[in-house]
């Protein structure tokens, strides 16, 4: 399959109207570019108020937003965002058939591990990019979504060295606002989103506190160093060199982020299904298979798996 070159009017979906679906399509379409987004439950709230996205540095209000309840309204895209939790991977073959033309390509924004290896195994592997958000971002109302921190974007090929449409697709993004750049190691990106989301996202929830609470809590702070060594470990086992010092680096960025609430622990108050083993328990799985001890995510993926039975039940 041969992919051509975009353009500023080329057509993209997002599916997933959450704080990251709705930023990210916000911001392309803030700045002219043809987005239409799936909306269930936000559907009224967008198509009477439009979509606003707030920041220390951007109060962005798109009055006029292309909304549509299902994908069959919207039709074949040249590009479609998929930023749905991954507890609904399951319901993604029907749901994004209606958008797939023959050149169509599937840029995932999930967290954890296994969501490019789902897509491709569903729609074929030369379709299937994938991008990793470092940014904090909370949906405080319908339509609404407020940025927090700062915000970059990384994107990749799932298989192989970049290609001039990934490229292409990271310079729309630029064009729009948006810190973006082209990796050529995917893998590697998204374990080391891992070294933060597993012990931030983790102990925010088993914990019940947001980020600064962690740091300036003794015993959660060591504990979540201790994570992010585990964490580096495997992803050194499997085959991505992450130096240790990156665990130090991170948390030096996450003290900037104030009293900050991860995506978990606000599905968690919620009463939202958590998304365990993308980012805990397929790390887990991976560290066991190459022989790596990890007691602390094993400790925290169990108390994780408990809380969510119990939070379903």
């Amino acid at each position: 399959m041969r992919f051509r070159y975009l353009l500023p009017n080329f057509r993209i979906a997002i599916v997933g109207a959450g704080a990251i679906g709705l930023y990210y399509g916000g911001k392309l379409a803030h700045f002219g570019r043809d987005v239409h987004f799936l909306l269930r439950t936000d559907y009224e709230a967008v198509r009477k108020r439009g979509l606003r996205i707030l920041s220390k540095t951007e109060n962005i209000h798109i009055a006029r937003v292309n909304i549509a309840r299902s994908t069959e309204k919207i039709g074949p895209c040249d590009l479609v965002i998929v930023a749905v939790k991954t507890i609904s991977n399951a319901d993604l073959p029907p749901l994004l058939a209606p958008l797939l033309g023959e050149q169509t390509m599937i840029l995932t924004l999930q967290n954890g591990l296994g969501n490019e290896e789902f897509l491709a195994q569903n729609f074929g592997a030369e379709r299937i990019l994938g991008g990793i958000c470092f940014i904090c971002l909370n949906r405080t109302e319908p339509g609404v979504i407020e940025r927090f921190d700062y915000g970059r974007l990384t994107i990749g090929e799932f298989h192989g060295y970049p290609h001039p449409r990934l490229h292409d697709i990271a310079w729309e993004f630029k064009r729009c606002g948006i810190v973006c750049r082209v990796t050529a190691d995917l893998a590697l990106e998204r374990w080391r989103k891992l070294v933060w989301n597993i012990p931030f996202n983790g102990l925010s929830v088993v914990a019940g506190v947001d980020t600064a609470a962690i740091l300036a809590d003794e015993g959660l702070s060591q504990l979540a160093l201790e994570l992010m060594g585990e964490t580096i470990a495997i992803a050194n086992a499997c085959g991505h060199n992450l130096p240790t010092a990156i665990a130090l680096e991170q948390i030096k960025q996450t003290r900037t982020m104030g009293d900050f609430k991860p995506s978990t622990l606000v599905d968690y108050l919620a009463g939202r299904p958590l998304e365990i083993e993308p980012i805990w328990g397929e790390p887990l799985r991976r560290g066991q298979a190459k022989g790596i001890e990890a007691p602390q995510l094993a400790k925290l993926y169990r108390k994780l798996t408990a809380l969510d039975r119990a939070g379903r039940k």
